[in-house]
């Protein structure tokens, strides 16, 4: 989530401030006022002047702290929820929400992915970095993006068996390279498993997290990428490149379920079966930019009152 508001204000404005705010117990349960703000935990930024002209909220807790900020700074700052705040729409004055959201309102501004800091300055250092590292590696390259256990979808060997075949099948198709990286929740018996894969074959590399991690150059130098459907972020990160993108879809949640068939039926990802497909041209998916646009004409909005 911090990673959504980040890369949202990161494109609107110049100079941002990011704040890491957490409130304790009894405070965080108060629905109204700025009392949640007397309940900050020792480790919290500090909330205090000079306020901002913009705060940027994700997730139902930031919800409250930003409705609190604006009320403690005399209202001032312009408020911009990412995800549905789960109530109190109508405080702010604009809110970026998955289309597959609940939230409506003149307020509100639909996205098909979610918001993230990966833009195209990011993928061309990433390039620069990696693409001799790659350089030993058949093309045409894949890579590999696995997520892990997201509630009560699990992700664990067998899903982790599943994949594996379906990427060793699609390398011997195609005849190319593979790059895997794990993400923070992959299991480690599912990322064992490609570890060994990749010691039993050349053209099979699996970061095993030690050292720096390739993900941001897996993502500006594969031909094709494969990611797991389990994180919203990272299929989104996949899609803000030109490269085709196929989802491996373990048993999901009913919203990320919802969030994947969207964009199958957008013609945006295909479901990955292991066999090797000519791709479809695509341009990048920013829905980040397409967000920052109408923030932008609410602060040219205000600047003109």
């Amino acid at each position: 989530m911090r990673t959504q508001a980040r890369g949202l204000a990161r494109a609107v404005a110049g100079q941002v401030i990011e704040k890491a705010v957490i409130a304790r117990s009894p405070w965080r349960k108060a629905p109204w006022g700025e009392l949640i703000l007397c309940g900050l935990t020792p480790g919290s930024d500090r909330v205090e002047p000079p306020w901002p002209d913009l705060v940027v909220s994700c997730g139902r807790r930031s919800a409250l702290i930003a409705r609190a900020v604006r009320r403690r700074a005399g209202g001032a700052p312009l408020l911009v929820h990412v995800q549905d705040p789960r109530g109190g729409a109508g405080a702010f004055d604009l809110i970026v929400a998955m289309e597959h959201d609940h939230v409506e309102g003149p307020n509100v501004v639909k996205v098909a992915t979610s918001l993230h800091d990966v833009t195209p300055a990011r993928l061309a250092a990433a390039a620069a970095t990696w693409r001799e590292p790659f350089a030993r590696l058949p093309r045409p390259l894949i890579g590999v993006v696995l997520g892990g256990p997201a509630g009560r979808a699990p992700f664990g060997a067998d899903e982790g068996a599943a994949l594996l075949a379906g990427i060793q099948a699609l390398r011997r198709a195609s005849g190319g390279g593979v790059v895997v990286t794990p993400s923070r929740r992959t299991p480690d018996a599912v990322l064992a498993l490609f570890v060994q894969a990749g010691a039993q074959d050349p053209a099979f590399w699996t970061w095993n997290r030690e050292g720096e991690n390739p993900y941001l150059g897996l993502l500006a130098l594969a031909d094709r990428l494969v990611v797991t459907a389990d994180s919203t972020s990272m299929v989104s990160e996949a899609l803000a490149t030109p490269h085709p993108v196929e989802l491996f879809t373990p048993p999901l949640r009913r919203a990320q379920r919802n969030f994947v068939d969207n964009l199958v039926r957008r013609g945006l990802v295909r479901i990955f079966d292991g066999a090797w497909t000519d791709p479809t041209p695509r341009a990048p998916v920013d829905a980040t930019a397409q967000a920052a646009a109408a923030v932008r004409r609410l602060l040219a909005e205000r600047a003109s009152r």
